[in-house]
């Protein structure tokens, strides 16, 4: 009796190592397959956290929200369950063990200037920070390719694990508001259609962003965590066509969804449920790269946005040269956020 419970419990494992080995097979790589299904792992932690915060704060989310609830995801990790780094430690030019085709976002305030690697950012996603004397965090959505950075005042900021349109739910510790982080806004609870007031951030490689700010700081590998800071963890997902959860207007897109734009925004008054209210533009890399500069109506007012060839990004700005907070992103992005 043993034995035949025996063969049929590993004839059982075998069906399943074949089944997951297919799978694996079927997404293209191990990567690929654990981010295809990693939104499963949410069956395994509270998924209600960030609701239940609120509610003890006597609030009831369902009036003190911009979006649909419904359309709050859980992207799998229970919140927090992505760590921010709230202590980050930096290298220097000399010290950093990222090379100089490093992705990173730069940011400068009052003459100090930091860089922060993908490769930390892939995994962390937030950055509670003091650059200049300003305090700031840093954001990043791996499944946007969104960088937003922003004055954190005197309390930090951390990752819920929640999605809304695919992207970037962050979470302010004072009083546990949720922010959408393409818009830089509240969405749910007490600070609910707050704007951050955003800093101007730069997507491009540590090479370039050395040669300009060549005494720059470099966030460090050692977060107090254990990640390979050197592997991107998304498989092929950066160029792919894959979007791997639900957003809309994407039968508005003419560029592949992957494309990476700029885009620029700033909110009105006005609170209309579930969309933003107010002027945004994108610009696309590629094109911006061939004609070099673009000037555009935007609010009311004309802004330029030119390509810097010496750190292969677009910049955008006013007319006298002020920097004007923008974010990369995929091309879905400003699609579902902007709908345009």
């Amino acid at each position: 009796m043993m034995n035949k419970l025996l063969k049929i419990a590993l004839s059982t494992t075998s069906l399943v190592g074949l089944c997951l080995m297919a799978l694996v097979v079927q997404a293209g790589s191990w990567d690929n397959f654990k981010l295809r299904y990693f939104h499963l792992t949410a069956y395994l932690h509270n998924q209600d956290q960030e609701i239940t915060d609120l509610q003890k704060q006597n609030l009831n989310p369902a009036k003190s929200t911009r979006i649909n609830l419904t359309e709050l995801l859980n992207g799998g990790p229970p919140k927090d369950g992505i760590p921010s780094i709230d202590n980050p430690k930096f290298d220097t030019a000399q010290t950093t063990p990222f090379s100089k085709t490093e992705t990173v976002i730069g940011v400068v305030i009052n003459g100090e200037a930091k860089a922060y690697p993908f490769g930390v950012m892939n995994w962390h996603e937030l950055v509670n920070d003091t650059v200049g004397g300003v305090n700031v965090s840093v954001s990043y959505c791996p499944l946007c390719d969104t960088i937003v950075a922003f004055n954190r005042s005197n309390t930090t900021y951390g990752v819920t694990g929640k999605l809304y349109q695919s992207c970037l739910v962050m979470y302010d510790r004072a009083d546990d508001t949720l922010y959408s982080q393409p818009w830089g806004m509240g969405i749910i609870g007490a600070k609910v259609n707050r704007n951050l007031k955003t800093i101007p951030a730069i997507k491009t490689t540590l090479g370039a962003w050395l040669s300009k700010y060549p005494n720059s700081k470099i966030l460090s590998t050692d977060t107090g965590h254990n990640r390979d800071y050197f592997s991107y963890p998304y498989g092929s997902y950066y160029t792919d066509k894959q979007i791997i959860f639900p957003v809309r207007n994407q039968q508005r897109l003419t560029l592949h969804p992957k494309a990476i734009v700029s885009y620029v925004w700033e909110a009105d008054q006005q609170t209309p449920k579930n969309q933003f209210s107010g002027a945004s533009y994108q610009f696309v890399h590629d094109q911006l790269k061939k004609v070099g500069e673009k000037v555009v109506e935007f609010n009311g007012r004309p802004i330029r946005a030119r390509w810097d060839s010496q750190l292969q990004t677009v910049l955008v700005e006013e007319f006298d040269g002020t920097p004007i907070p923008s974010s990369t992103a995929f091309a879905f992005v400003y699609a579902a956020y902007f709908g345009k």
